[in-house]
C-alpha cells in the first residue's frame, strides 16, 4: 500500500505569547457535505422544536491540571524556551521571530521544528483519528508546558477550521482486548477537548469555512470563539448512524478508561451544545445534522464574536490574552447552564422531539437514544450525560444502521473517480460535491487506501483509468422546456453554465422558461438565494425556437418525451447544427441509445445523461455508455456532473438501463401480489413502514400512469421471459384515472391532494386478475408485512444480480448509491445490494425458489444468485470474469 500521507502540523508561538498550533490533513473522508444537496441524512423533512428560558446558577470549578495522553515520541526541540535547550534554529520566512513553528510534511512521518510566543492550534479539514490527534495533543501540551506561551488559539488553514474526523475508521475492524486505562498511542478528540477546557492557559478558536463535528466539538471546548459570517458549524454524525462527540468511532480513539466492558470517555458533543445554544436549538442542529453559518452562531451564543477572515486570527489572539487578564471571562462551556431551559420546560422540548423522531425516522434508534443522553445531562448533570453516551457509543458504532450508513457514504463517494499520474504525483477527483477539488494533491498512495476503502472496483474501465482530463464546457444546450428539461436548465444554471433552451413553439418555450424562473423563486422564497442572484442566474438562460444559437454550444442534453421517431430526428438535426466536438447527451429513462442514434455517424458522442425528477433537486445522475461513446465524453459528463453538484453513476446500455431496469420488478411484483388476494394498500403501508417514502401503488399515483404503462411494455417487449404483465394501470387509465392530477387513481385524492383508500379499486383489481387468468390464493390474502416486503423486493435483488452480471454496473455499491439516491431505498439499510447481503445470498436465493414453483418465472432466481447462493458468497463480491459493458 505505501505511506499514506498524512497531515502536517504547524505550531507557530508568537511574540505575544499566544499559541498558534495548525494541524492541515487531507479531508479525504469527513462529513464535508453541500448541504443544498444533501440527501442521505435521517429524519426526513426540517422540524422545528420550542425552546426558550433559563436558568441561572454559578459553574462549578474546574480543575487546572491538564489531562494526561499518550503521543508521538517527543519531537526534537530546537527552540529557545523550549525544553531541551538548545541554539534556536532560523525562522522560516514569512515567520515572524520568536514564532515556534512545527511541521509534519507526510514524507517523514516525524515533526521537524524550526523558529522560536501566542499559539494556534489550526486544525484543518478532516482530521485523521490517529496521527492527527496525536500530534494535536502533543501541540497542546507542548503549547502547555512552555513558559513562554500565554494563551492558545486554535484555528484552521485555507477557509476551513475543520471538515470533521476521518469516518474510514468506523468501518475498520476492531480486535483485541479492551479491558487497559489507555491504549498507547491512540489520542481521542475528548481527550483533547478536555485538555483544552482544564488547562490553565485560555483557549480561543478561530473559526472560518467548516466547523464540522469533532472540529466543532474542539472549538465548543474552548473558553472562547471567534468566527467570520460565512463559517458554517455542523454537528452531522447522526447521518452516520453515530450521536456527536466523536465516541460513537469507538476504537478509533481512546479508551480513556475501561470500567469492566464498558469504555468511559469524556465526549462532548451532546453535552456543550446545549449550554452553548439552548436545548431547543442543539436538538435542532443535532437530531436534523442542521447547519449554521457564523451570523447566527453568533446570535445563538455559539460564539462570542463575528470577525472578517482578514481580522480573524489576530482578534483571537488578543481574545485570548484578555480573558488571561481576567478582561473577558473564562468560560467552561460544559458548566454553563444559563442557557438551559426551565427544567418543566425542557421536558416539554424533549418529549416533542421524541415524537417527532419516532415519527420521521421510526425504523433507526440513533436519534432517540441521542435525546436519551441529552436528557441525561440535562437532568442529572454533564458528567452523568458522558458516562451514559460512551456506553450508547459503544453499542451505536456497532448498530446495523450505523454500518448500513457508512458504507452509503463512501459508495456515494466512489461511484466514479479518474486518476492522472503526471510529474511524479496522482490527481484524484471525486465526484461528489464537496470532495471533488478538496481531494486533488493526494499521493499515489493515499489514492490507493482511498481506493481500497471504497471498494476494488472504484475505477470505470477504461474511462476514468487511462489519464484522460476533462474538457471544459462552457455553454450547454437543452432541449424541451417541460418538466425534466426546465429542471435540468435551472440545475445548470445555478452552477454559473450559460444554456440555451429550444422548444418547438413559443407557447412551449415560454412555459419552459416560467418554469425555470419559478425554481429559482422558490430558491428566494425558502431564503435559499437573494432576489439578486436569482436574476443573475436567470440571465444565463436563453430560450430559442431554432438550432442557430447551437453552432457553439460543447454539450446538448435532449429532454423530450419518451418517442423513438422524435429523438433520432432530434440527434440528427443536433449532428447538423452543433460543432464537431458537441456532447449529444439524452435524458431518456428507457430508450435504447443505440436505437436513438442509428440515423447519426457521431454515435461516439452520443451519452445518456438520465435525471431524475425533479431535476434540480435530485441527486443523482446516471451516466450511460454505449460500446462507441468515447472515454472523453464520459470523462467530460462526469466533470459536469461534479459542477452541477449530482453524483453520477456510470452505466452500461440497456432497456432501462440500471436504477429504472433494476426497480421494474418492483411495481410488478406489487402488481402480482394485488392480483392473487394481497390487499393493495396494505402493500403499500408495509412498504412505507420498511422505509420507503411511500408504497408503490401511492407511487403510481403520484407520477402518472402514462410513464409507467409506456415503459413497462418496453420491459414486457425485453424481458418477457420475466415479467408480469398486469393491465391493472391501462383499466385505470381507461376509467379516466391517472392519480394525483385527476384526483383519483388508487387513491381518491381531496383538494389539499390528501390520499384516502378508494372503495371501488376492488372491480378494476377483479378485472384485471380475470384479465390475467389467476385466483385469490387465500395465503397471500394474510401475507405478514415481512413476506409482503420479500416478496416485492427480492425481485429487484434478482434483477440487480443480472445487471451485475452483465457488467451494465461496475460495482455493487453503484446500485446501492442508485437505489437510494434515485429510487427513495432507506439509507439506513444501506441500499439494495447491500440489504440483500444482511439477509444472505442464500436465503434470498430459497425464498425466490419457492415463489418462482407458486407463481411462475417472474420469481425465478438468476444464474448470477444462484451461483453466489451456492458458494455462501455476498451478491456484492465483485464480477471475477466477463467484459465490462462500459
Amino acid at each position: 500500500m505505501g505511506t499514506v500521507a498524512k497531515g502536517r502540523t504547524v505550531m507557530e508561538v508568537g511574540a505575544d505569547g499566544v499559541a498558534l498550533i495548525t494541524i492541515i490533513n487531507p479531508p479525504v473522508n469527513s462529513l464535508s457535505f453541500d448541504e443544498k444537496k444533501e440527501k442521505t441524512r435521517i429524519g426526513g423533512d426540517p422540524r422545528s422544536f420550542p425552546g426558550g428560558g433559563t436558568v441561572e446558577a454559578p459553574p462549578p470549578a474546574h480543575s487546572g491540571r491538564p489531562a494526561e495522553g499518550g503521543g508521538l515520541p517527543p519531537p526534537p526541540r530546537r527552540c529557545s524556551g523550549a525544553a531541551g535547550g538548545g541554539p534556536p534554529a532560523a525562522p522560516e520566512p514569512g515567520v515572524e521571530e520568536g514564532v515556534l513553528l512545527l511541521r509534519w510534511p507526510p514524507s517523514s512521518g516525524r515533526p521537524e521544528w524550526a523558529g522560536g510566543g501566542a499559539s494556534t492550534v489550526g486544525k484543518g479539514s478532516g482530521v485523521s483519528p490517529d496521527p492527527m490527534l496525536r500530534n494535536l495533543k502533543d501541540n497542546y501540551d507542548e503549547a502547555l508546558a512552555r513558559d513562554d506561551v500565554k494563551a492558545i488559539v486554535v484555528t484552521g488553514v485555507k477557509g476551513r477550521f475543520s471538515g470533521g474526523f476521518d469516518i474510514s475508521a468506523l468501518g475498520r475492524p476492531q480486535s483485541g482486548p479492551i479491558e487497559r486505562i489507555q491504549k498507547p498511542g491512540y489520542i481521542s478528540v475528548e481527550l483533547i477537548t478536555g485538555t483544552l477546557e482544564a488547562a490553565r492557559k485560555p483557549s480561543v478558536a478561530a473559526i472560518d469555512g467548516l466547523a464540522l463535528g469533532g472540529g466543532l466539538e474542539v472549538a465548543m471546548a474552548c473558553h472562547a470563539r471567534i468566527s467570520t459570517p460565512t463559517a458554517q458549524l455542523r454537528l452531522p454524525e447522526l447521518q452516520l448512524g453515530i450521536i456527536p462527540g466523536f465516541g460513537g468511532a469507538g476504537r478509533l480513539f481512546s479508551h480513556d478508561l475501561v470500567v469492566g466492558r464498558l469504555e468511559l470517555r469524556t465526549d462532548d458533543g451532546t453535552q456543550r451544545l446545549p449550554r452553548l445554544v439552548g436545548l431547543s436549538k442543539a436538538l435542532e442542529m443535532i437530531l436534523m445534522s442542521k447547519p449554521i453559518k457564523g451570523e447566527e452562531a453568533y446570535t445563538l451564543g455559539l460564539v462570542d464574536a463575528i470577525i472578517s477572515p482578514d481580522d480573524l486570527v489576530n482578534t483571537a489572539r488578543q481574545w485570548a490574552l484578555d480573558i488571561l487578564d481576567r478582561r473577558r471571562p473564562w468560560v467552561s462551556t460544559l458548566y454553563k447552564t444559563d442557557k438551559i431551559e426551565p427544567l418543566r420546560e425542557a421536558r416539554e422540548i424533549l418529549k416533542f422531539a421524541r415524537a417527532q423522531a419516532q415519527n420521521q425516522s421510526p425504523n433507526v434508534k440513533h436519534p432517540l437514544v441521542c435525546i436519551d443522553v441529552i436528557e441525561e445531562g440535562i437532568l442529572s448533570g454533564p458528567w452523568a450525560g458522558l458516562l451514559k453516551e460512551a456506553a450508547a457509543s459503544t453499542a451505536l458504532k456497532h448498530s446495523d444502521t450505523s454500518k448500513s450508513l457508512v458504507h452509503i457514504f463512501f459508495a456515494q463517494r466512489g461511484t466514479s473517480k479518474f486518476e492522472e499520474c503526471f510529474k511524479g504525483r496522482c490527481v484524484v477527483l471525486v465526484f461528489h460535491r464537496a470532495l471533488a477539488a478538496e481531494l486533488e494533491g493526494l499521493v499515489n498512495s493515499s489514492v490507493r487506501k482511498f481506493g481500497a476503502m471504497l471498494g476494488s472496483e472504484m475505477l470505470v474501465p477504461g474511462v476514468t483509468d487511462i489519464g484522460l482530463v476533462p474538457r471544459r464546457v462552457t455553454k450547454v444546450g437543452v432541449l424541451g422546456g417541460g418538466l425534466m428539461g426546465s429542471g435540468i436548465a435551472t440545475s445548470l444554471i445555478l452552477s454559473g453554465y450559460p444554456v440555451i433552451l429550444k422548444e418547438v413553439n413559443d407557447k412551449f418555450l415560454q412555459a419552459g422558461l416560467a418554469r425555470v424562473r419559478a425554481n429559482l423563486q422558490s430558491r428566494v422564497k425558502k431564503g435559499k438565494m437573494a432576489h439578486e442572484e436569482c436574476e443573475k442566474t436567470i440571465s444565463l438562460l436563453k430560450g430559442v425556437l431554432n438550432y442557430e444559437s447551437f453552432k457553439d454550444v460543447d454539450m446538448v442534453i435532449e429532454a423530450v418525451i419518451e418517442k423513438v421517431s422524435l429523438k433520432q430526428q432530434i440527434f440528427s438535426d443536433l449532428e447538423k447544427y452543433c460543432p464537431p466536438h458537441c456532447i449529444l447527451g439524452s435524458n431518456t429513462s428507457t430508450i435504447d441509445l443505440n436505437l436513438i442514434g442509428e440515423r447519426t455517424k457521431s454515435q461516439d458522442r452520443i451519452v445518456g445523461a438520465h435525471f431524475f425528477s425533479p431535476a434540480h433537486v435530485m441527486p443523482l445522475l446516471e451516466i450511460v455508455r454505449t460500446k462507441q461513446t468515447s472515454s472523453q465524453v464520459i470523462v467530460d459528463l462526469l466533470d459536469v456532473g461534479k459542477k452541477i453538484k449530482k453524483t453520477p453513476v456510470v452505466v452500461g446500455n440497456c432497456t432501462g438501463f440500471a436504477v429504472n431496469r433494476i426497480f421494474f420488478p418492483y411495481r410488478q411484483a406489487a402488481n402480482l401480489l394485488v392480483e392473487h388476494g394481497t390487499d393493495l394498500y396494505q402493500i403499500d403501508r408495509a412498504i412505507t413502514k420498511f422505509g420507503m417514502p411511500m408504497g408503490p401503488f401511492r407511487l403510481a399515483d403520484l407520477v402518472g400512469f402514462g410513464v409507467a404503462i409506456a415503459t413497462g411494455k418496453q420491459y414486457v417487449l425485453n424481458f418477457p421471459e420475466r415479467t408480469y404483465n398486469s393491465m391493472l394501470l391501462s383499466l385505470l387509465q381507461e376509467d379516466k384515472r391517472s392519480g394525483e392530477t385527476t384526483h383519483k387513481g388508487f387513491y381518491i385524492y381531496d383538494e389539499k391532494r390528501t390520499a384516502s383508500p378508494d372503495p371501488e379499486i376492488k372491480k378494476f383489481i377483479e378485472k384485471s386478475r380475470s384479465i390475467s387468468g389467476v385466483t385469490v390464493d387465500p395465503e397471500l390474502v394474510k401475507l405478514p408485512e415481512k413476506d409482503i416486503v420479500e416478496m416485492i423486493f427480492f425481485p429487484v435483488v434478482n434483477e440487480a444480480c443480472r445487471v451485475l452480471a452483465e457488467r451494465i454496473a461496475v460495482k455493487a455499491a453503484d446500485l446501492d448509491v442508485a437505489s437510494v439516491m434515485g429510487m427513495g431505498f432507506p439509507s439506513y439499510r444501506g441500499g439494495i445490494m447491500f440489504w440483500a447481503d444482511s439477509l444472505g445470498s442464500r436465503y434470498i436465493y430459497s425464498r425466490l425458489g419457492e415463489w418462482s414453483k407458486m407463481y411462475g418465472e417472474f420469481f425465478k432466481p438468476c444464474d448470477y444468485l444462484a451461483e453466489r447462493a451456492a458458494k455462501g458468497v455476498p451478491l456484492s463480491l465483485p464480477v471475477e470474469h466477463g467484459k465490462s459493458q462500459l
